[in-house]
């Protein structure tokens, strides 16, 4: 029988959960009130839990289907492939960086992530925040008439336009990239299949034009949208403690990990992903620009750091 607390994190989303304990198995009524309040808040806080690989795939399956993580295998855990490895250091002792623009889950694929269950197991002694924005208010606060412009259209996607990616590889692993993950086009205005809500679907780290538009002509309208999105009234900033799990809904939020830390110190997570519902397609190759500017970022996973640990948000 559901009997938990919220406490709201910011008037722009988020909430904690008091009086869930992530280890034990839930009832359908709590898991649907859960779900309930996901859909109201967006981010959902659940405090000082340390989990098992198990607890942690065992709870995330509470809301829907797990990605195998099949796509990046260099990031999923050897034994556990549900979770990500989310460090800034790969085995060898490489630092990395990910996850250092707004952006959205898998949005540069045609089955973006649904949600995503982040849990919080080392930390550097200072920094190492994650900041959260809203889509639907970044939708509904823009006036009726770009509104009117924009819903129905489309927005293309590109892996490899990630700020970090494009200095980090040779124009060969560009090429690469971009041929196993084709650029996709997205709704602008995308529709929540959970609230039936729209909510706006672009992000820095990832969005180069408008489908219609040339990349010089969406440039500007696309920097609007992300200066819009992360205003600091439709923004939370989330300082992690060991033990957090962070379970946000990339239908309806954007997400950036700061670079606010000593890199010599470990930041490591594991992630969990729930399986979206098909959106967006493949752009057709003459749609497929040279020269393309970053855009949005895209919450990337890296290796383990020694025993274990990987990247993103």
């Amino acid at each position: 029988m559901s009997s938990f607390s919220l406490k709201p994190l910011s008037s722009a989303l988020g909430a904690e959960v008091i009086g869930i304990d992530m280890r034990r198995p839930l009832d359908a009524e709590t898991v649907q009130a859960l779900i309930d309040a996901w859909h109201r808040h967006i981010i959902l806080l659940f405090r000082n839990q340390p989990l098992t690989f198990e607890e942690h795939i065992a709870f995330s399956r509470n809301f829907g289907a797990l990605d195998d993580h099949a796509a990046v295998p260099k990031f999923r855990h050897p034994d556990h492939p549900e979770i990500l490895l989310v460090t800034n250091f790969e085995s060898g002792g490489k630092r990395l960086a990910v996850g250092r623009q707004w952006h959205s889950d898998l949005s540069t694929t045609t089955r973006p992530a649904k949600g995503s269950l982040l849990h919080c197991v080392e930390l550097p002694e200072v920094g190492g925040d994650t900041m959260f924005c809203n889509m639907y208010k970044a939708w509904e606060s823009l006036s009726p008439t770009l509104q009117s412009i924009l819903d129905g259209r489309n927005a293309l996607h590109d892996m490899s336009v990630a700020r970090e990616t494009r200095l980090r590889r040779t124009s060969e692993e560009l090429a690469e990239i971009r041929r196993r993950n084709p650029p996709v086009y997205q709704p602008i205005a995308r529709v929540h299949d959970g609230s039936g809500r729209k909510a706006l679907y672009v992000s820095e780290m990832t969005s180069v034009a408008i489908e219609g538009m040339t990349e010089e002509e969406s440039r500007p309208l696309l920097q609007f949208l992300y200066d819009h999105s992360v205003v600091p009234e439709n923004v939370y900033r989330h300082r992690w403690q060991t033990g957090d799990t962070m379970m946000w809904d990339n239908r309806s939020a954007m997400h950036i990990a700061l670079a606010d830390y000593d890199h010599n110190q470990r930041r490591i997570m594991y992630r969990t992903t729930l399986l979206g519902q098909p959106s967006g397609r493949i752009a057709e190759p003459a749609a497929e620009t040279e020269n393309v500017m970053p855009a949005a970022v895209f919450p990337a996973a890296s290796q383990p750091a020694g025993t274990s640990a990987s990247p993103m948000a």
